[in-house]
């Protein structure tokens, strides 16, 4: 493997580029390949490149991690076949019965696994962690083994102070995870705010292209890496060779994917905010937003995704999911196409209804992933879809 170093102090668009991009050794091939392969020979038992089985290691998954590890500022980095396993890899380093305290607005797929397949496994306490003297007094009370926070949540976009939450993890010596899916690592670095891991889908901004499910985890603590890497390994749900190539080669375009997205979430944020037949939109920039402030100390944008209320209930918000066409109606987020969904009937499904309500996912809530159109086609868009509504 070729020396990453010279790269690392260089700026984000930067490393996406060339960390783990380095040209192939043997061929010189600026484009890296695919070591599509299960196993690797050895020249004698035990003696080998660093390379037994593909389950294990993988010189493209290599690859990937480097260069994910490089736009965390972290020393370790893991993927995996899908987000989901590498929550539940998380997980599985944790002592039978211990007390996780969750946020209360996670992704439904979260909130599943913990409530059904690791029901029985650990205590689980879910609490608005936007209220930041609460979360930090039951932490200090409780001394929970893992703290799972999402920020921005998934999908009211609550904002949680990572800075002050992670500082009262490591007084109680809990693990801080911040689900950093929806800002990705070019608009918030949770392991320099003071969490332990910072959790992707990388199915969603990292790659970028609604063609890869996948997930990553990064860190700076050892022990924690070695202790996932071995159930990793044990269990099995390492990233495909030929899906590590495909985000590889999709995160080169993160920062300026970034930027578009968030150039046009911030216009659709301001039309919506001024169209009559909205309730109320929820995006982290804007003013209205209640953890605006906290936002802006830890973030460097605020993303592509939006949430609002249409007036109208069940009734217009399915007439308005109907009508729209660039905004195509779809589970998951950040591609480069602007999707649009109906959490409390997609998404958050899994999430019983009575919890739904607690939280605010309505039936007239929609959630939008801005993508990176013209501007003007996808207000006209929305524009259309409006009009067909009541």
């Amino acid at each position: 493997m070729s020396d990453n170093n010279h790269y690392l102090n260089k700026g984000f668009s930067t490393k996406s580029l060339h960390v783990g991009n380095y040209p192939d050794p043997s061929t010189g091939a600026i484009s890296p390949p695919i070591y599509q392969t299960s196993t690797f020979v050895q020249k004698s038992p035990g003696d080998h490149k660093g390379y037994e089985y593909s389950r294990s290691h993988n010189p493209t998954r290599t690859r990937l991690q480097e260069c994910l590890a490089s736009l965390e500022n972290a020393e370790h980095c893991l993927v995996t076949a899908t987000g989901m396993s590498a929550c539940h890899l998380i997980m599985q380093t944790l002592p039978k019965g211990a007390t996780i305290l969750s946020g209360d607005d996670i992704y439904g797929g979260s909130y599943r696994l913990f409530t059904t397949v690791l029901q029985d496994d650990f205590d689980y306490q879910f609490i608005d962690t936007t209220d930041t003297e609460l979360t930090v007094k039951r932490i200090l009370e409780t001394k929970p083994a893992l703290v799972w926070l999402e920020s921005p949540t998934n999908p009211m976009l609550k904002i949680s102070d990572i800075r002050a939450i992670a500082s009262a993890c490591k007084e109680v010596g809990s693990i801080s995870v911040v689900d950093n899916t929806f800002m990705s690592p070019y608009f918030q670095n949770p392991l320099d705010l003071g969490c332990d891991i910072a959790y992707h889908s990388m199915s969603k901004y990292i790659n970028g292209h609604s063609d890869v499910v996948a997930g990553a985890i990064m860190t700076n603590n050892t022990d924690l890496y070695d202790k996932i890497w071995y159930y990793q390994n044990s269990i099995g749900p390492s990233q495909s060779p030929f899906d590590s190539w495909l985000i590889l080669r999709g995160v080169k375009t993160l920062s300026i994917r970034m930027q578009r997205h968030e150039e046009n979430a911030k216009k659709v944020a301001v039309y919506l905010e001024n169209h009559p037949l909205v309730e109320s939109v929820v995006y982290p920039g804007l003013k209205s937003h209640p953890q605006h402030e906290i936002a802006k100390s830890q973030m460097s944008g605020f993303g592509g995704m939006i949430t609002f209320f249409i007036k109208g209930g069940l009734e217009n918000s399915r007439k308005f999911l109907e009508t729209v066409k660039l905004f195509m109606l779809a589970e998951s987020l950040g591609g480069v196409e602007s999707l649009i969904e109906h959490p409390a009937i997609m998404t958050h499904a899994s999430i019983p209804q009575e919890e739904r309500a607690k939280i605010g996912i309505s039936d007239n809530l929609i959630r939008l992933s801005v993508g990176i159109e013209e501007i003007e086609d996808l207000i006209e868009d929305l524009d259309s879809a409006f009009a067909a509504c009541k």
